[in-house]
Formats: C-alpha cells, sequence, structure tokens
C-alpha cells in the first residue's frame, strides 16, 4: 500500500497551500483517509480525516473554518486544502490510512506516507 504526498512548500502567514495525498483505489473507497502533522519538538496530532463511504469529515478545533479535506475520485487523490496558515501550521503534514472509520488516533493507522513539509513564516 503506497499513500503520496506532495503539495508542501512555503509560505507567508494568511496564505494557502493544498496537500495532496495519492492511494489505490482500494484504499480511497474502503480506508478512512486521515492528515496529521508533526512539528518540531511536538507530538504527531490529527488534523481532518475523510471516509468515503458516508462522505463524513473530521477536523480539529486548531484547523477547522481554515482547512477543508476533500477528495478526487477520478484520480483517487485526497486534498487538503489550507486556508488562512498561521505560523503554528509549521509542520511535517503525513497522511495515512485506516480501516477502523473516522477518527484521528494515530494508532489505528496502517498506512503512512513519507510526509511532506510546510513552512508558514510571519
Amino acid at each position: 500500500v503506497q499513500l503520496v504526498e506532495s503539495g508542501g512548500g512555503s509560505v507567508q502567514a494568511g496564505g494557502s497551500l493544498r496537500l495532496s495525498c495519492a492511494a489505490s483505489t482500494f484504499i480511497v473507497d474502503e480506508y478512512t483517509i486521515g492528515w496529521f502533522r508533526q512539528a518540531p519538538g511536538k507530538e504527531r496530532e490529527g488534523v481532518s480525516c475523510f471516509s468515503k463511504s458516508d462522505g463524513s469529515r473530521y477536523y480539529s478545533d486548531s484547523v477547522k473554518g481554515r482547512f477543508t479535506i476533500s477528495l478526487d475520485n477520478a484520480k483517487n487523490t485526497v486534498y487538503l486544502q489550507m486556508n488562512s496558515l498561521k505560523p503554528e501550521d509549521t509542520a511535517v503534514y503525513y497522511c495515512a490510512a485506516t480501516s477502523y472509520g473516522l477518527g484521528v488516533q494515530e494508532t489505528l493507522y496502517d498506512y503512512w506516507g513519507q510526509g511532506t513539509q510546510v513552512t508558514v513564516s510571519s
């Protein structure tokens, strides 16, 4: 199983980035896809997830109203659109897949991508 992230980069505060997570059709259809992030010196944090089976989404309080998770069925790609970025959003962002349904409990995620760096400057 392969999850491939892309789209990270550097942006000024208030700017936007869109992260992509490409996966196989099976994974997108059967698994919940989540986005996590880890800032230097901090624990990994679950920020959003999406379940295609019922279209449900979850956002952490820290990103609610600023980030949007979506799926492009044709490309088997899950996106994380990040708007109104803040310096505290700086982290390595990972996508991951779980068969356990909607949620961001890290230990329940079976497959992980390699991560992509997001840096937000003030």
